[in-house]
């Protein structure tokens, strides 16, 4: 296939790798054409996973990619980019969304802002640094369109990058958003460093928040627990190149969210991500404690107290 990827930051640029190494042809588009043309100089990202080897990728600008020959146009935008960017291409040919987060200014799942055109999203436990030296991982592709899902998925399937089809579009969208937010309090707990256990029971606690949320929007509570769900959360928490994880840590020893995002150097998709979360979780009538936490965290209430009343809670049923 002839596929545009738009996005070069490290997962735009390790999946284009994963689609050059599957022999299809590929153009990294960036939004800085400095960055294009040290790509296109060098082979080499100078910004994001500059060991990466880029030989046989075609690296432009946004404006200059060949999207409307494509067969496939990847995004691998922030959230709060994502819009603007599926509105200004041309063309008709299908979307796949490699961004994890809603929409800031209205709430939405991204998928929903594509228009006329097929679209997909992927997601699972991907953390760029691993794709990229050819570690093995394992994602779901979803979409409302199966034929274009399996296309996808017969495309990119390989001996390290295994990929599954999922029905359930509404599920791993927002099993993406959601797990950005839960790796920002995993992280909270690992700056006041509470422990593994009192980690893994918040992680547990996140899932449960999750699958709530799924329900109550109409998406299958056992994809929060496949690799878009449980998987791609407990990657979140854990790995210490988790930008949300890492994050959260910063915040915890001090840092205001504005440091922390200058210090990680890069978007941290869970920051912007946490409070329409919470919106639509009111809106939907779900209880979902922990991010409401995050969101207050984030507005200034100290994670000490916020720790002491998740704690402090009325004891109930799992």
């Amino acid at each position: 296939m002839r596929v545009s990827v738009i996005g070069a930051g490290s997962w735009g640029t390790a999946f284009a790798a994963v689609l050059r190494d599957r022999g299809h042809e590929v153009t990294l588009a960036c939004r800085d054409p400095a960055q294009a043309a040290a790509i296109a100089a060098t082979g080499r990202n100078p910004r994001y996973l500059s060991h990466l080897d880029l030989e046989g990728i075609a690296a432009t600008t946004v404006d200059g990619a060949p999207v409307a020959e494509a067969n496939l146009v990847v995004v691998a935008v922030t959230s709060a980019a994502f819009g603007s960017t599926v509105a200004a291409l041309p063309g008709r040919c299908p979307i796949l969304s490699l961004t994890k987060g809603l929409d800031p200014a209205t709430g939405n799942r991204l998928s929903m802002l594509v228009r006329n055109r097929p679209v997909a999203v992927l997601s699972g436990p991907t953390i760029a640094e691993e794709v990229s030296r050819g570690l093995p991982a394992a994602v779901v592709v979803a979409g409302e369109d199966h034929a274009l899902a399996v296309q996808i998925q017969l495309a990119i399937n390989s001996a390290v990058f295994r990929v599954y089809v999922n029905h359930d579009v509404v599920g791993v969208e927002l099993c993406a958003a959601a797990k950005n937010v839960i790796g920002l309090a995993a992280g909270g707990a690992d700056g006041l460093e509470l422990g593994d256990n009192a980690k893994a029971a918040l992680v547990a606690r996140g899932l449960a928040e999750m699958g709530r949320l799924a329900e109550a929007a109409g998406a299958s509570p056992e994809t929060f627990a496949g690799l878009a769900g449980m998987g791609d959360l407990i990657v979140t928490c854990w790995s210490k190149a988790g930008r949300n994880r890492r994050a959260g840590e910063l915040i915890a020893r001090g840092a205001t969210p504005d440091e922390a995002v200058a210090e990680i150097g890069t978007v941290v998709e869970g920051l912007a991500t946490a409070p329409v979360l919470r919106d639509l979780s009111r809106r939907l009538g779900v209880e979902m404690p922990i991010t409401e936490g995050v969101c207050a965290v984030l507005e200034g209430v100290p994670l000490t107290d916020l720790m002491g009343s998740l704690m402090q809670r009325d004891p109930t049923f799992e």
